[in-house]
């Protein structure tokens, strides 16, 4: 009996197990399975023979809006593959325009709705084929969610931040030019909506007509306030816009809104709270949630972000 070779064989099995393992789990990473190839490959076969019979007559075989009947459309059909633009749209809003049509966005009504037609298993996989065509290439760890304003008014035109400021990455300022230089952030002019939509969709977007119809009568267009501080407070843009804060800081996640909206200032129900000892944090565009907010800027970013009452109550 080999006692030595025994025990030199018992001793080398447990690191053979654990080389066995670590082989094993760098042959899993590496798999085609692991990177998401393998799923994908499976999964675009139906969604692309979907879309090569109700989308590419419009859209182009390779998604970029130049298919057949694309020349006999007022507003070109969009560019699927240009990741630049699609990458950042969410899935539901995609699925919304391809089961309803492009007016549930306030695109072009020259997109029909599918709802009828496709299921909504189908939608997601025609979803998944256009996020194929993608360059550069779509990444879902890049996609943010839609977000659902509170109180969102209805607006005279639907106009979507969620295309302007999200797919089109259109500054804030392009539209509120005041905000650097005013008090107030301002609202575009007819005019300077009409430096884009005297082509685009203007001849077959009925919200695109609207700012037409203003423009004809020589009439602004009356947008409902949304953001409104009280009279006795004094606010300006300026500084805050020339210190870097970020329009989201106040206004939420504007790029991700289809319809602006929020729960600003004071609340009974806070109130009510603090009457009988609770502590609620303090609501956007209130006393307390700008001087913590001042408080914190001091703090990580040395600001010199004033705290006496006269800065904003003279």
């Amino acid at each position: 009996m080999n006692t030595g070779s025994t025990r030199a064989g018992r001793a080398l099995r447990p690191g053979f197990s654990v080389t066995v393992v670590l082989i094993a789990v760098l042959i899993w990473l590496g798999s085609p399975t692991w990177a998401g190839a393998a799923p994908a490959a499976l999964d675009l076969q139906p969604g692309q023979a979907l879309y090569a019979t109700q989308c590419a007559l419009c859209h182009g075989p390779s998604g970029q809006g130049d298919g057949p009947s694309a020349a006999g459309f007022a507003t070109k059909p969009s560019n699927l593959a240009d990741g630049r633009l699609m990458n950042g749209l969410p899935d539901d809003f995609l699925a919304n325009v391809i089961r309803h049509g492009g007016s549930v966005e306030g695109l072009s009504p020259g997109m029909p709705a599918f709802g009828e037609y496709l299921s909504d298993a189908q939608i997601r996989q025609v979803i998944l084929h256009v996020r194929s065509l993608a360059l550069p290439p779509f990444r879902a760890a890049a996609v943010v969610p839609i977000v659902t304003a509170p109180r969102a008014p209805t607006q005279p035109i639907f106009f979507s931040h969620l295309i302007h400021a999200g797919k089109y990455r259109m500054d804030c300022q392009y539209c509120h030019a005041d905000a650097r230089r005013s008090e107030y952030a301002g609202l575009p002019s007819v005019e300077r909506c009409l430096g884009c939509h005297k082509i685009i969709g203007a001849l077959d977007n009925p919200e695109i007509a609207k700012i037409q119809e203003y423009a004809g009568r020589g009439q602004p267009i009356p947008w409902v306030r949304i953001f409104k501080l009280p009279e006795f407070t004094y606010f300006t843009h300026k500084a805050h816009v020339r210190f870097g804060l970020a329009c989201q800081t106040c206004h939420g996640p504007i790029e991700r809104m289809r319809m602006v909206g929020a729960e600003t200032g004071p609340s009974l129900a806070d109130d009510l709270k603090k009457l009988v000892g609770f502590k609620p944090p303090p609501r956007p565009l209130t006393m307390g949630w700008c001087v913590a907010c001042h408080r914190q800027q001091n703090a990580a970013h040395s600001a010199r972000a004033p705290l006496d009452c006269v800065t904003c109550h003279h």
